[in-house]
């Protein structure tokens, strides 16, 4: 398995604070061998054997003295993978897990599902070839007999398990059909010393022994400096015991309750390590917000006048906004008028109404000469974007250009030309706005919708758009996101940013009512459907795959379409989903806002910026294999007219634990904020923040929903330290960062 918070390969470069010599990684890589140094590049130059040809060796060191890096072992590569290359990584690579091999048990007292260590002789040993070849073999003490079971085997453990050997076997014990046995069992000599410590089970990868890991992080205490880079007042003053006993208290802990030592993470040596780990994090957000205030972004004051865009456009609107969108506004324009970077985050619940104060902020920066640019996630929430802003600043005057990868080249090329010469003031579009080739003429703020939705080099990508390429100058940020943040989350993964909470929806908008309903009461939804077709209202119909999958078998929405379509005859129904192509799902959507289409059955394509008022009705098929969130922002598509909203909630039972309560949190409140803390609370930041397919978990020591009070004293004395020790912090971000920095930062 891969190790918990293992960062890419890339984000773990750089020096660590070993004492200089081989890399841990290196020296795993050939025991017994010289150890390799480093190339100018800060590649690994593996050790050259004592006899090679002149030729190859003068290659080598040409290639190496040209700067380019040696190539890596097998053994180099897999550690890499795991984020393990100087030997600070690896002493911060804690066990699993630990096995006890310091006694032997009776075999008679051994049960199917403990792993156990047994001493014997081996009775008997054979071949059989049904139902497949495999090698068997029968170990015994004086309590009893125990089956030994190798699947797959070379001569070498055949020969082991000869007839009369004593032999130590090791593994889980299952029960077989002919009694108790171990398969792949671990074998050593009887004869052979026995350990005297518990041995460390290291999280590993494919292809990487257990025996080369051990062997690496022992070797990486030996060598790796770890004095302590906290001041003792603060030891004192949070009651923390040092580093170094700490940390070779996780690698070696004492024998009794070693697994209870891991898994409740409440001894001293874990609370020391977790404290480090969110201190750092800490000490790194801080520094973002520092350095942010150290670059220079142009000043975009609010034009007063009353003819100034920004005063137009209130006017121009066809509602009123509620306090609560008035005093975000407010927090927006003030930082836009600052000659540093705003980087705010805006949060409000579905339909709380954050694109109009997106075009409030927008209009304020194009009305002092630069331009915008807004990236959605999806083509569907990017073209709402494009036509809800475009319905509210076209008329103003303001130019809005498209861009998205599924226009054509002639479209792309007058869509990058009106951003590069600056005749398009607003440039709304999916991720192709991030990439290289795009140039800005003026660009001064950059807004990211559904922000966590994006992967963490697309939004890194973003926050580097502009800085140090077109100027001094970097763009204001403001990143929207209908997913609300968690008090423990805001405080641990956003403390760099600026919040603004719209917590209040707009009045008018009637509470959702949630519906859970079995499929096997299908007929019963699907005349709900007709009643409320038949009243002059539009519905969902949301299913979760386009094609049929024989492992889930989930009704698919285009077979949901066709059945939907033969049922109810005298309903216009229209079909969208991920694979159409972009100019029939836009039309499809124009139908469906435009009153053409009675019923849409679509995937979660849906499941972001679509607001049609005379949808009154959601179901979602197969609501059980839905995220809690997902299920959130779906049920978010209705409800935004005045009558009455249902969200139908269609499941296939038996359910399971972790599906029962997300329809129960679904059932029980329409609040987002709540919804997140459950949402948090099932899937963990990773998922939560849109950072899990980086490999990277920002957290691999501390857990944000049971360390709050550590968080707490962590930012407290991150904030110390920056004031009065100002030494020990980079110190501290060396030893547990090394270039995740940027990760911490999207």
């Amino acid at each position: 398995m891969n190790a918990r918070g293992s960062p890419p390969n890339a984000a773990r470069r750089g020096q660590g604070m070993a004492a200089p010599g081989a890399s841990a990684a290196q020296a795993a890589a050939k025991p017994g061998r010289p150890a390799s140094g480093r190339t100018a590049s800060g590649g690994v130059a593996p050790a050259a054997p004592a006899k090679k040809p002149a030729r190859k060796t003068a290659a080598k060191t040409a290639s190496t003295a040209a700067g380019k890096p040696a190539p890596r072992s097998d053994v180099e590569r897999r550690l890499l993978s795991l984020g393990l290359e100087t030997p600070i990584d690896f002493a911060l690579h804690v066990p699993l897990r630990f096995e006890d091999e310091t006694r032997n048990l009776p075999i008679a007292s051994l049960q199917p599902g403990m792993t156990a260590q047994v001493e014997g002789e081996i009775l008997r040993s054979e071949v059989i070839q049904r139902p497949r070849r495999q090698l068997t073999a029968v170990i015994a003490d004086e309590t009893g007999e125990l089956g030994l079971r190798w699947l797959n085997f070379y001569p070498s453990q055949q020969r082991q398990v000869t007839p009369g050997a004593r032999l130590r076997a090791r593994g889980e014990i299952r029960g077989g059909l002919f009694g108790r046995e171990i398969v792949h069992p671990r074998m050593t000599r009887a004869d052979a010393p026995m350990p005297t410590a518990l041995t460390p089970v290291y999280p590993s990868t494919e292809g990487l022994p257990q025996s080369v890991l051990r062997k690496a992080v022992a070797r990486a205490l030996q060598q790796v400096e770890l004095r302590d880079t906290l001041p003792q007042a603060v030891l004192d003053r949070y009651g923390l015991m040092p580093f170094e006993p700490a940390l070779r208290a996780l690698h070696q802990p004492p024998p009794g309750g070693a697994d209870d030592f891991l898994h409740e993470r409440s001894d001293p040596a874990w609370q020391r390590i977790k404290f480090d780990e969110l201190l750092a994090q800490q000490l790194s957000l801080a520094a973002a917000r520092a350095a942010r205030r150290d670059k220079r972004a142009e000043t975009l004051p609010l034009d007063t006048r009353r003819q100034g865009l920004v005063r137009r456009l209130y006017q121009a609107l066809p509602f009123q906004l509620t306090d609560a969108q008035m005093r975000v506004v407010e927090e927006i324009s003030a930082d836009l008028s600052r000659n540093y970077p705003m980087h705010r985050l805006l949060q409000g619940d579905v339909g709380s109404g954050k694109t109009v104060v997106a075009a409030l902020a927008a209009a304020q920066a194009i009305a002092c000469g630069a331009q915008v640019a807004l990236m959605a996630p999806t083509e569907i929430l990017a073209e709402q974007h494009f036509r809800k802003l475009g319905d509210w600043l076209a008329p103003l005057g303001v130019t809005v250009a498209w861009l998205t990868g599924s226009l054509s080249p002639r479209q792309r090329r007058a869509a990058l030309a009106a951003a590069a010469d600056g005749s398009a003031q607003l440039i709304v579009g999916t991720q192709a706005i991030i990439q290289e080739h795009v140039v800005f003429h003026r660009l001064g703020l950059m807004i990211v919708d559904e922000q966590h939705r994006f992967g963490v080099g697309q939004r890194l990508a973003l926050s580097r758009k502009g800085e140090g390429e077109g100027g001094p100058l970097a763009p204001h940020q403001l990143h929207m996101s209908a997913t609300p943040i968690p008090r423990t989350l805001a405080m641990t993964f956003f403390a760099d940013l600026d919040v603004s909470v719209i917590d209040a929806l707009p009045p008018g908008r009637t509470p959702i009512v949630t519906k859970l309903v079995a499929e096997s009461r299908r007929d019963q939804v699907v005349e709900l459907v007709a009643q409320e077709v038949r009243q002059g209202r539009q519905a969902y119909w949301v299913c979760p795959l386009v094609e049929e999958s024989e492992a889930l078998q989930l009704q698919t929405a285009v077979d949901t379409c066709e059945t939907l379509r033969q049922v109810l005859p005298d309903l216009r129904i229209g079909l969208v989903h991920g694979k159409l192509p972009q100019a029939e799902k836009a039309q499809v959507m124009k139908d469906f806002h435009a009153a053409e289409l009675d019923l849409l059955v679509a995937t979660t394509v849906i499941e972001v910026g679509v607001d049609v008022p005379r949808a009154s009705l959601m179901v979602i098929e197969h609501a059980e294999r839905f995220g809690l969130a997902q299920l959130h922002q779906l049920r978010g598509r209705v409800g935004r007219g005045s009558a009455e909203s249902v969200c139908v909630l269609l499941y296939q039972a038996p359910l399971g634990m972790v599906a029962r309560e997300r329809l129960r949190a679904m059932f029980e409140t329409n609040d987002g904020f709540e919804i997140a803390r459950r949402d948090l609370a099932q899937r963990g930041p990773g998922e939560f923040l849109g950072t899990r397919q980086s490999g990277l978990a920002l957290l691999r020591f501390a857990d944000i929903e049971t360390d709050t009070e550590l968080a707490e004293q962590a930012r407290e004395a991150a904030a110390w330290l920056r004031r009065d020790h100002p030494e020990v912090v980079q110190a501290h971000l060396t030893r547990w960062l090394r270039g995740r920095e940027d990760f911490l930062r999207t």
